[in-house]
């Protein structure tokens, strides 16, 4: 028997965060030690009910820890209006017998690490924790397996802004930390979730046709998302861009076009604030460029960002996480 790899899930848990969380606890190829949440998509009060109603839907022993209240230096901006009041699309899901561990979840983070060397974790929401761990052990950094960072985009525009991402923009200092702290990050950008890996109708139909309460929740958690993502974007249908994240930590082999690269987050200009601005044509060192780059260089970490994932096996990962096999019984 394979053993199962240890991870530990950062998140602000809203409708998208969900079903990833629901992916890692049905996954027979992780064991998930924590789970953290933060403030990001809602309040973190909100996040951590929202956490503790997945794992319960899931009928898992995982403890969930409650974290930061606000970004580092900001005021916390959240995004009720794209997930709903309550972040789950207001349907009334609340969790009815699991209460937050005890101990911040900047705590349980450094904690699961120290004694979990090669953990790997997963950040879904703002990297406040994270950064905020570094902070107090900066040899975290080196100490993971892996770092999988929903946030950011790479090669496009933005979901909150013309030039960002929600998750590096709601905190960007702290995803300046965190991308310049040497972690074996690998970048997962909003990108990745658009377009032919935003789930349709008939995939839509297909999952509920499934006939469990995991899909059943995974589609009507995501109904105010689904509406707000098109007045965004003009697509219809449900996109997911943590569950596309999960499915790389998950699989790896999820990855078909991945490159290294220096990143730098935009934390001045209310113009870019939360801006990933990629190194891709390796020109950071140019003189001309070596006063604001020469400090994430002297780190010496690039960030390994993913251009492009197979489509298809992800939502056929995501499937099979909402089959009747897993999670609580239907009925």
């Amino acid at each position: 028997m394979v053993s199962r790899r240890p991870i530990l899930i950062d998140t602000d848990t809203a409708s998208d965060d969900a079903v990833a969380l629901i992916m890692a606890l049905c996954s027979p190829n992780v064991e998930v030690k924590a789970i953290t949440t933060v403030a990001g998509n809602v309040t973190v009060e909100q996040a951590t009910r929202n956490a503790l109603f997945t794992v319960e839907l899931c009928g898992a022993d995982v403890p969930v820890f409650s974290g930061a209240e606000k970004p580092l230096e900001r005021e916390l901006q959240t995004a009720r209006w794209f997930h709903g009041k309550d972040g789950l699309g207001d349907h009334g899901y609340v969790p009815s017998m699991r209460t937050p561990a005890s101990g911040h979840a900047v705590d349980a983070l450094i904690n699961a690490v120290q004694s979990t060397p090669g953990i790997e974790i997963i950040t879904l929401g703002p990297l406040t924790n994270l950064a905020l761990a570094l902070e107090h052990w900066p040899a975290l950094a080196r100490s993971l397996g892996r770092c999988v960072v929903m946030g950011g985009a790479p090669c496009c525009e933005g979901n909150v802004t013309p030039a960002a991402e929600f998750n590096i923009w709601v905190d960007p200092e702290a995803a300046r930390i965190v991308f310049a702290s040497g972690a074996p990050i690998e970048m997962i950008g909003w990108h990745l979730a658009r377009f032919d890996a935003v789930l349709n109708e008939r995939e839509i139909q297909e999952i509920l046709a499934l006939e469990t309460p995991l899909a059943e929740f995974a589609i009507h958690a995501n109904s105010t998302a689904a509406i707000a993502y098109h007045t965004q974007t003009g697509e219809y249908g449900i996109s997911l861009p943590d569950p596309v994240a999960m499915g790389v930590l998950l699989d790896p082999k999820l990855k078909l076009e991945v490159s290294q690269h220096y990143v730098g987050i935009e934390c001045q200009s209310e113009l870019t604030r939360g801006m990933t601005v990629v190194d891709r044509l390796d020109v950071a060192a140019d003189s001309r460029n070596s006063a604001v780059w020469s400090e994430i260089m002297r780190r010496g970490q690039k960030v390994e960002v993913c251009w492009r994932i197979d489509v298809q096996g992800w939502k056929t990962e995501l499937t099979t996480a909402l089959k009747p096999a897993n999670g609580i019984v239907p009925g």
